[in-house]
């Protein structure tokens, strides 16, 4: 079999160099991509800092952000289901083994009908 032949298996073809040809015009992207970002940067400057909205760190593992921070614009959006759920939530595992259990009765009853 030769470097040019392709390889037929059943559910396609698979051509080696084809692929070969493939990653190098990939990479070659990938190259041209990465030589147009940003050349000022510099490392160990002002640049390497994280940007906590104009606040100066406070040093490694002083600054914490709560997850509730984080994940406001979620909740918010979504604070008429979690109203509706939290208090499911009892924290009891034989409580969400039945949860579990009726959610796949219900879906079984839902694939068997349908």
């Amino acid at each position: 079999m030769g470097l040019l032949s392709s390889l037929y298996t059943g559910s396609g073809y698979w051509n080696p160099l084809a692929w070969v040809l493939a990653m190098a015009v990939a990479a070659a992207v990938v190259y041209l991509i990465w030589r147009r970002g940003e050349s000022s940067y510099k490392k160990g400057t002002m640049q390497t800092t994280p940007f906590i909205s104009g606040n100066a760190e406070q040093g490694k593992g002083l600054d914490h952000i709560p997850a509730s921070n984080l994940y406001w614009g979620y909740t918010e959006g979504i604070k008429g289901y979690y109203d509706r759920i939290v208090p499911l939530h009892t924290g009891i595992t034989t409580d969400y083994l039945l949860w579990i259990f009726w959610v796949t009765g219900i879906l079984l009853i839902v694939v068997m009908v349908i």
